[in-house]
């Protein structure tokens, strides 16, 4: 039998099985192998296409790719964004690669990509979209965009992302699993966890973990469990972005709103709520202003360094200079994350939006 019709099997199977406490380890079985079939299924795609890729380099302070179908209007929104010149017609699969633009807000210089659009079966190989989909795993946002004539595209990309081991809007289940040499499955929790034991003894057997040590820190299901033992997830912020908002009625508008309430409607082609994105991309990306303050001087607060939200001290290090961490003394910090004016930190000390940093090297 072949592998997708294996998949089809499965997931009829699953349908069929109505879930309760008695099916629970079965439908368990069912997930961790339709799982398994379809990592072989993106592992054939892979070998099939030699592996090849689209060639992304990431760069700025954040890299943002925009996901749809063909002809929602990703390259129009890439221009309107950024100002890169992207091709743009009206006919399908204008972008056959990807095409970077950058757009400085704020301080900030956030890397945007158009790519080529996604079919259903995209993580299956169809239409370049397994390459597509390896370019949204090294993103830090993906907008997902939709035709405001076509909100059913949403639950495709969705299935295709999550097929592709791509988790969007989420974080990664506080389960922790280490395999040990003997001695069975030990299992404990230090919350009440709806699956059982044999559960998930059943899951970890269909990955032939047998022996191994399972701490869980949340009520979790069977698909969280089977992505923590499989341990290659991605786990990544999403926005939706209505597009074509100018061709539509009071009525479609409507709909939109009531189907995506935290969705931004805009029209690509006429700029509308464009500013809009772009803050809501600033704010989702996580943000925050660093001033740096040479010892001795006053800070330099017209040009704060950009970084993201939790960065370290270390962080910091890395990004000002490679020999930096190596070199490190100490820093002191004035702002929200210090407990007092100029406190001395190290390097795993977490800054806070407009903090003032000053490092202290080894010379």
């Amino acid at each position: 039998m072949a592998l997708e019709e294996e998949i089809k099997a499965v997931e009829e199977e699953i349908s069929r099985t109505k879930y309760n406490k008695a099916t629970e380890g079965h439908i368990g079985r069912l997930k961790a192998k339709l799982s398994k079939l379809r990592e072989e299924v993106q592992k054939r795609a892979s070998q099939k296409s030699g592996g090849e890729g689209f060639a992304v380099k990431k760069s700025g302070d954040a890299s943002v790719v925009i996901l749809g179908f063909p002809s929602v209007g990703k390259s129009t929104l890439l221009n309107s964004l950024t100002g890169t010149k992207s091709a743009v017609a009206s006919y399908e699969f204008t972008t056959l690669d990807v095409v970077p633009g950058a757009l400085e807000y704020k301080g900030a210089t956030i890397q945007i990509l158009d790519v080529p659009g996604i079919l259903k079966g995209a993580a299956s190989g169809r239409g370049r979209g397994k390459e597509v989909l390896a370019v949204v795993r090294n993103a830090d946002l993906a907008l997902i965009m939709l035709d405001v004539f076509q909100l059913v595209h949403y639950e495709v990309l969705v299935e295709e992302l999550y097929a592709a081991g791509i988790r969007i809007n989420s974080r990664p289940p506080e389960i922790t699993i280490r395999k040990k040499p003997r001695g069975g499955v030990s299992i404990s929790s230090t919350v009440d966890v709806g699956l059982d034991e044999d559960t998930i003894k059943s899951i970890l057997g269909e990955y032939r973990m047998h022996n191994a040590s399972v701490v869980i820190r949340e009520d979790i299901t069977i698909d969280k469990l089977i992505d923590a033992v499989l341990g290659n997830r991605k786990y990544i912020p999403a926005v939706v972005v209505i597009n074509k908002i100018d061709l539509a009625d009071e009525n479609t508008l409507k709909e939109c709103m009531e189907k995506f309430p935290d969705a931004l409607l805009v029209s690509a082609d006429q700029k509308v709520h464009i500013e809009e994105l772009k803050e809501l991309i600033y704010q989702k990306l996580g943000f925050i202003r660093v001033f740096l303050k040479p010892q001795g001087k006053d800070a330099d607060m017209d040009e704060p360094l950009i970084v993201r939200y939790s960065s370290t001290i270390g962080d910091i290090c890395d990004r000002l200079h490679r020999d930096f961490r190596k070199r490190f003394r100490y820093a002191q910090v004035w702002g929200d994350s210090a407990k007092h004016r100029g406190q001395h930190v190290g390097l795993e000390h977490m800054l806070y939006d407009n903090d003032i940093l000053t490092i202290i090297l080894r010379k």
